[in-house]
């Protein structure tokens, strides 16, 4: 498999690990990989995967501005996140 073909099958896994249980955190999260996965540098991709596992009431709180992020690798993702991923 070339790394070209590793590259398109993890997005395509992140894809589904971006639906969530909330339609609004499908779009954000969706529309930023679709849109900026490919800029992101290693350790950026990383720290975005990491964040998937964070709980949605979370990440929407996070995305909305409602809660501060206190990890900073997050911190910087979110704040990429809503400045490219949010309508």
């Amino acid at each position: 498999m070339t790394t070209v073909n590793k590259a398109a099958e993890q997005k395509a896994k992140l894809v589904w690990r971006c639906r969530r249980g909330m339609l609004e955190l499908d779009l954000i999260l969706t529309r930023f990989l679709e849109t900026h996965w490919d800029a992101l540098s290693t350790e950026e991709q990383a720290i975005f995967e990491r964040m998937l596992h964070s709980p949605d009431p979370d990440l929407y709180a996070w995305f909305m501005g409602y809660e501060t992020v206190e990890d900073n690798d997050f911190k910087h993702m979110v704040t990429l996140i809503q400045r490219y991923g949010t309508p």
